[in-house]
């Protein structure tokens, strides 16, 4: 029986996806991999079996990706799975930045008296806001959930903006062709009525949201932050909002500093928690550890080449590897002493990391796997 640790509470269906030969536990002392959510394992101390990891939602902040790395141990997440619930409230975000939806409810709870009728009519002028329609949405990120995002904004009248650099083949077969793709971030802030952010926290996106980038925009443009508090200066946004160069700012990361400031809506983290999202994120995740368990297959990962292909030989050997010169040569020389055939092979390249599959048309045994597992520059060997 095959051991999976879950960090966190997972949806059951990931036990029905992961299969009658695995057991999903929250306590194992040898587990082949890990499954989980928000559990920060950057001061974990990763058990020394385990192989991959899988996080049952996008981002992965809260795993030391380049350290697993260099530990021969696959990061896997679920890209995709959980982006319709953030659409929808990413979209749902757009309405109560442009209507105090939510401050018109609390009015009315400070109602009484038999003409609340009367009273609601006579305050509501208050709570008016705009229409989305006909407005300007810039999307900075078009992923799976920038896409959706962008897509649904389209049909909701809506001219959309969308920019980044590194947008995907996939991606782009599903963009709106109504959407524009703008190629100059600063477009994005001049030209916008509200910006939405979907994309990762990295370098070059850490504090996106600054005093200078504010500067840029229109007087009164909203600003929608699903994807990482850590994208905007929340002191810099602050001030743009006091001042009402931002006429609203949403975020779903909550804060000290920003609770409380009128014009700025706090609400919990909530883009992927539904029931539905919670599921598809536990059955991808599930998925992606099986698969490569069980056939070395590599996909969705975060830290090595996407890299996989359906068995052909009697036996498969995968070679986690550094991205240099001569790993693959001093790998087949070892074949070649040994007397074995390559039936095929896959090898694909991501930044300092490399991955290789090798189908045999015989069985492969222990000696040669610790043979390749010598050859200078290689990080884990496994046979599956």
């Amino acid at each position: 029986m095959t051991e999976i640790l879950k960090l966190n509470e997972i949806s059951p269906c990931a036990e029905n996806a992961l299969g009658k030969d695995y057991k999903l536990t929250d306590k194992s002392a040898e587990p082949t991999a890990v499954m989980l959510r928000s559990f920060s394992m950057h001061d974990y101390e990763l058990p020394e079996s385990v192989i991959a990891v899988a996080r049952a939602g996008a981002g992965t902040n809260n795993i030391p990706v380049a350290e697993y790395a260099e530990r021969g141990v696959v990061v896997f997440n679920t890209p995709g799975a959980n982006a319709n619930a953030v659409k929808e409230l990413a979209i749902s975000a757009l309405l109560l930045a442009s209507r105090d939806i939510i401050g018109g409810v609390e009015w009315v709870k400070t109602l009484s008296g038999t003409d609340v009728g009367k009273q609601v009519e006579k305050g509501k002028k208050k709570f008016a806001g705009h229409e989305i329609m006909g407005k300007t949405l810039g999307v900075v990120g078009l992923g799976a959930i920038g896409v959706q995002v962008g897509n649904n904004a389209v049909r909701l009248g809506m001219d959309v903006l969308g920019y980044d650099p590194y947008i995907s083949i996939d991606s782009a077969w599903k963009l709106n062709h109504n959407i524009t793709k703008i190629d100059n971030l600063d477009s994005i802030f001049e030209q916008a009525d509200y910006i939405t952010l979907h994309v990762p926290l990295v370098d070059g996106t850490r504090e996106l949201i600054n005093k200078k980038s504010i500067a840029k925009m229109k007087d009164g443009v909203k600003i929608i932050n699903l994807s990482r508090g850590e994208l905007c200066n929340n002191a810099d946004v602050i001030d743009a909002v006091k001042s009402r160069k931002i006429g609203a700012y949403i975020t779903d990361f909550a804060a000290p500093e920003l609770i409380g400031v009128n014009g700025i809506t706090v609400m919990p983290h909530l883009g992927a928690s539904t029931e539905e999202a919670e599921d598809n994120c536990a059955v991808m995740a599930a998925r992606e550890l099986v698969d490569f368990i069980e056939n070395g297959n590599i996909r969705n990962s975060v830290n090595f080449p996407a890299c996989f292909g359906p068995k052909t030989g009697k036996s498969r050997v995968t070679v986690i590897h550094r991205n240099v010169k001569n790993v693959f040569k001093s790998i087949t020389d070892v074949i070649s002493a040994d007397g074995k055939n390559i039936e095929n092979f896959v090898s694909q390249a991501r930044g300092d990391y490399a991955y290789t599959i090798i189908d045999f048309d015989v069985d492969v045994d222990n000696k040669l796997l610790n043979a390749i597992a010598s050859c200078d520059n290689v990080i884990r060997t496994r046979k599956v």
